[in-house]
C-alpha cells in the first residue's frame, strides 16, 4: 500500500508539526533507499522502502489491530446490509462496537468467514495483508474443525473425505462443481470427528459431509495453523486482542 511522504513522516512520530515535516523534506534531510526526496507528495510503499532522516531510519508504528474471537452461533461474518437488518440478523462486528476505538472498528474485517451457525476460532483484524496470507489456498494453512454429524461416520465415508469428494452446488441460476482437496480426518466417536482442510470455500465442511451421504449437526472451528482457540480461555462470544507476532508464530510458525 502506497503512502505520500508527508503522511509517512507525520505518522512516524519523529516530528512535532506539519511544518517540521515540510522543512525536513525541503531542506533535503529525507532520503528513501539512499536517494534524497524533496517532493512532499512523493508516493511509495513503506514496506519496501527505507526512509531516513539525517541518517536515522524512520518507521511507522504498528497501527494494525488483531483480535481472536470465540464466535457464538447466530451471527454472520459480514456487516449487515438493509435486508439482513430487516430480518433481524446479527453481525460479529456488533460484538466489537463500542469496545474498540471507532477508527479501528470501521476497518475491521474477518479472516475468512464462518457461516451463521458455525462457532469457534475467528480472527478479526485491520490487516488486509494477513487476511490474504491466511485465506489464500496456496498458503496451505490448515483450518481444523470439530464436527458432530447426523449418523455414525464409517471408514468408507472417512476415506472419501480424506481423498477428496466431488461437490456439486446449484442455486437455480448458477452451478459449481469441484473436488475438495485432500483432508485430514480423525474419528473421535460414533458421530464426532476432527477435520482439517486447507480450503475455505463457502459452507465447504457441510458440503463435504453431504457429499458422502451424511449431515452436520454442529460445527466448531478449533484452530488455524498451529494457533489453538483453547489456549486463550475465551468463552463463547468473548474476544481478546493479540499481537502480530502471535499470529505469525501461531498460524505460520514463523
Amino acid at each position: 500500500m502506497k503512502i505520500r511522504l508527508h503522511q509517512f513522516l507525520s505518522k512516524s512520530g519523529r516530528f512535532k508539526s506539519k511544518s517540521e515535516v515540510k522543512n525536513a523534506i525541503w531542506e533535503g534531510y529525507i532520503s528513501i533507499n539512499g536517494r534524497i526526496i524533496k517532493d512532499i507528495a512523493y508516493e511509495f510503499n513503506p514496506r519496501k522502502r527505507v526512509v531516513s532522516f539525517r541518517g536515522e531510519t524512520l518507521e511507522l508504528p504498528n497501527e494494525e489491530s488483531y483480535f481472536l474471537l470465540n464466535k457464538p452461533p447466530g451471527v454472520i461474518c459480514s456487516r449487515l446490509n438493509k435486508q439482513e437488518a430487516s430480518l433481524g440478523k446479527k453481525s460479529v462486528f456488533e460484538i466489537f462496537k463500542d469496545r474498540v476505538e471507532d477508527k479501528t472498528y470501521q476497518r475491521l474485517v474477518t479472516v475468512g468467514r464462518l457461516d451463521e451457525f458455525t462457532t469457534g476460532f475467528l480472527l478479526v483484524t485491520t490487516d488486509g495483508g494477513i487476511v490474504h496470507r491466511i485465506t489464500n489456498p496456496e498458503s496451505g494453512i490448515g483450518k481444523t474443525y470439530r464436527v458432530e454429524v447426523k449418523s455414525e461416520i464409517n471408514e468408507g465415508q472417512a476415506k472419501s473425505i480424506r481423498d477428496g469428494v466431488r461437490i456439486s452446488v446449484s442455486d437455480g441460476e448458477q452451478s459449481e462443481n469441484y473436488t475438495s482437496k485432500k483432508a485430514r480426518l480423525t474419528i473421535e466417536g460414533k458421530s464426532s470427528v476432527t477435520l482439517t482442510i486447507e480450503e475455505g470455500r463457502k459452507r465447504e465442511v457441510r458440503r463435504i459431509f453431504e457429499a458422502v451421504g451424511n449431515g452436520v449437526l454442529s460445527l466448531h472451528r478449533i484452530s488455524i495453523g498451529g494457533m489453538e482457540l483453547s489456549d486463550y480461555g475465551l468463552g463463547e462470544g468473548e474476544f481478546c486482542e493479540i499481537s502480530a507476532e502471535e499470529v505469525s508464530s501461531g498460524v505460520f510458525g514463523e
